[in-house]
């Protein structure tokens, strides 16, 4: 293991310590718990939004608190949920009284926990409602949908519904918009090397130096198809009709992009991928309206990258140009 951290163990509290210090104008937290974060202008009444996960996916969770996105957000140890009580206390501090939404990725822990957390909010009066980011159609059939993870999809229910909150839309609007923009993203990644966690301190799995695994989870979870590397526009070629197929884009439609670097994946070989999309989308009569690229939701060091793609609507499209603002997100008010 080869990384710039000072004690194992301490990896997580010293990640938000300094995150904490970069950002102090934008971030805050619970009390005397830096695993509670909190969006430091939390003066507005609206309705709140709460996310949620295990560290070594930044800048998931956390940093999408902020204006136009998320209120608030539980920072678990690397690939570890963070705990009920912990998500309990972040959804006091950021209720406003108009209620919680709780978006997070579909893990049997999260679920757990963040379900908990709805019961002890609901002692104290406080709605709570829950969409779930499952987006990674490699990890299970359509028509299983409600098993299948939260990738780096789940950044357009953060965006979309943020938006909505930030509009004044009440509970019910604000869910609705999540849960028609979760139906609307799919996603699929691929994996080229493992990542370490740091009080582990040896890679999660082994892959040949010449392989690739299609489908891979970002904590490492099995994918649909290992085999041999392959050029940048054949992989492309491989996944980006599953995709497409099942948000059911057709011609004329209008679409979001996102290519996510999994944590060391060059942004020159990110626009590589995204060349092939954009032949594949012209050829298709498909208008890519907004364009996404970067690190959205890593995993480490992990080299590889995920495609998501949006099938937008005028509603979606709209919430999707309106401003945000978070450590580690900023869009200006768009005109798409």
């Amino acid at each position: 293991m080869k990384k710039f951290i000072n004690n194992p163990e301490a990896f997580v509290e010293e990640m938000l310590e300094g995150v904490m210090a970069a950002h102090a104008d934008q971030l805050a937290y619970v009390d005397d718990d830096i695993k509670c974060v909190l969006r430091a202008d939390r003066s507005k009444r609206k309705v709140a939004l709460a996310s949620g996960g295990g560290s070594g996916h930044l800048p998931l969770f956390m940093g999408y608190v902020g204006e136009g996105m998320l209120d608030g957000c539980t920072v678990g140890g690397v690939f570890q949920s963070p705990s009920a009580n912990q998500m309990y206390e972040v959804t006091k501090a950021i209720d406003q009284g108009m209620g919680v939404l709780y978006i997070y990725g579909n893990y049997s822990g999260d679920v757990i926990n963040f379900d908990m957390a709805t019961e002890l909010a609901d002692l104290d009066d406080i709605r709570v409602e829950t969409v779930l980011g499952a987006d990674d159609i490699a990890s299970a059939p359509k028509e299983e949908k409600d098993k299948r993870r939260g990738v780096a999809g789940i950044f357009y229910l953060y965006k979309c519904a943020g938006a909505a909150a930030e509009l004044g839309w009440d509970l019910d609007e604000v869910k609705r918009v999540a849960k028609k923009t979760g139906e609307r993203v799919a996603t699929i990644g691929v994996a080229l090397s493992p990542c370490i966690i740091p009080e582990v301190g040896k890679p999660s799995f082994t892959i040949g130096e010449d392989e690739m695994e299609i489908g891979m989870g970002i904590h490492g979870e099995p994918g649909i198809r290992r085999g041999k590397l392959q050029k940048a526009d054949v992989v492309v070629d491989e996944i980006l009709p599953a995709i497409l197929n099942d948000v059911e884009v057709v011609t004329g439609d209008e679409v979001s992009i996102l290519i996510n670097g999994l944590g060391a994946t060059p942004k020159e070989e990110l626009y590589i991928i995204y060349r092939r999309i954009a032949q594949v989308l012209n050829e298709k009569g498909v208008k890519m309206v907004k364009l996404y690229c970067g690190e959205y939701a890593t995993s480490m060091e992990m080299a590889g990258f995920s495609i998501s793609v949006c099938k937008l609507d005028d509603e979606l499209k709209s919430l999707l140009s309106e401003k945000a603002y978070t450590p580690f997100f900023e869009q200006i008010k768009l005109e798409l």
